[in-house]
This record gives structure tokens, C-alpha cells and sequence, in this order.
């Protein structure tokens, strides 16, 4: 790989990290929400879930979307093919018994 091209997927990689971070982030935010929520009750509890249903999850599926597209980029420019599967899967091979 050209060293451009290993930046590139070095970069993609963080960003792909970072962003799967975010989502799983806000997604544990929202469900500590409805817990909240639940525990609350009443019209602040509807607030809390409309909130929640209306301005974080667009967000949460925006940027979801966005690293899987990154992520899929990544695949595609660093070259997993099956090729390097199988090597890998032929470097894992189980020792056979003694006799």
C-alpha cells in the first residue's frame, strides 16, 4: 500500500471509530432517558420521550448511517478481500493430537 493510501485508511479508521463511539454514546443516552422517563411519569415524562424521539434519534440515524458509509469506504480502499481471509483463517489452524 502507497503511504498516501495508508493515511487514508488510518484516518477513515479513526473517524469510523469515533463515530461508532458517538452513536453507541447517544444511544445509551436515550435509554437512560426513558428510564428517567419511566421513573418520572406524568406530562414531564411525555416531554422527556418526545424530546428524545424527535431530536436525538434523527441525529443518532444521520450519523449511524454516515460511519457505515465510512466504514464500508474503509473495507473498499484497504483491500479486505478474501484472499486475506483465508490466509488468516490458515494461520489459525488447530494443532492436531499426539499420538
Amino acid at each position: 500500500m502507497s503511504r498516501g493510501k495508508e493515511i487514508f485508511v488510518k484516518i477513515l479508521k479513526t473517524v469510523f471509530g469515533i463515530g461508532i463511539l458517538i452513536c453507541l454514546l447517544v444511544g445509551g443516552l436515550s435509554f437512560f432517558g426513558y428510564m428517567a422517563a419511566l421513573i418520572i411519569g406524568g406530562e414531564t415524562a411525555a416531554a422527556i420521550c418526545t424530546f428524545i424521539y424527535k431530536t436525538m434519534y434523527p441525529v443518532l440515524v444521520l450519523i449511524s448511517t454516515s460511519m457505515i458509509i465510512v466504514g464500508v469506504i474503509k473495507l473498499y480502499v484497504c483491500g479486505e478481500t478474501k484472499q486475506k481471509k483465508k490466509n488468516a483463517a490458515s494461520d489459525n489452524k488447530t494443532p492436531e493430537p499426539a499420538k
